[in-house]
């Protein structure tokens, strides 16, 4: 269970880390405008950041909001889950990174243009380093949900075998069957 606790941490790291290079891609090329590869790395890599940065920038108009309001207050959340051993704050930070690496799916789909076409498909998937880089966040944070929710179930399983203990050890001592201990509880 210690390394599942610890697997919990993976999506909101993979997310600070793709936002953290997607913010330095963006610096790095306010510096060097002409460099090809950085408008490579920018458009094709961290096209995904800059879609979501278009549809956050009509509610919240900083710089960097994505970095500094949302991918590391996630990190900082679960580094401090990670290092008092506390549940409740890992659960807040795998679900609300599993959020927002839905959010920025949508924001690839929602930051096309519209056009009328003779297609069944969607064509707002990214290929390439894109993909790569949408599945690696996607993964990363959906499975550190998954692993969140696998531990909450232990723990009601864990706490229902101690509630059955309980009602059997107080069944020995009154006489009567556990199925008649259960029973009188619901009344």
């Amino acid at each position: 269970m210690n390394r599942l606790f610890k697997l919990q941490f993976l999506g909101p790291c993979v997310l600070f880390a793709a936002t953290l290079c997607a913010e330095l891609a963006a610096l790095a090329l306010q510096y060097a405008p002409s460099s090809r590869l950085l408008w490579f790395i920018n458009l094709r890599i961290f096209g995904i950041f800059q879609r979501s940065h278009s549809l956050l920038s009509g509610y919240v108009a900083i710089d960097g909001f994505q970095l500094f309001g949302i991918a590391l207050p996630l990190f900082l959340l679960a580094c401090l889950a990670l290092a008092a051993r506390v549940r409740p704050a890992f659960t807040i930070a795998t679900h609300l990174s599993a959020g927002y690496a839905g959010f920025l799916v949508y924001s690839w789909r929602a930051g096309v243009p519209t056009t009328a076409q003779a297609s069944l498909g969607l064509n707002a998937v990214p290929s390439g380093a894109g993909l790569y880089l949408v599945a690696t966040i996607l993964g990363a944070c959906f499975l550190s949900f998954a692993i969140t929710h696998l531990l909450y179930f232990q723990a009601v399983r864990t706490e229902i075998a101690a509630l059955v203990r309980w009602l059997r050890r107080g069944s020995e001592g009154s006489g009567l069957p556990p199925q008649s201990l259960a029973a009188g509880c619901g009344n």
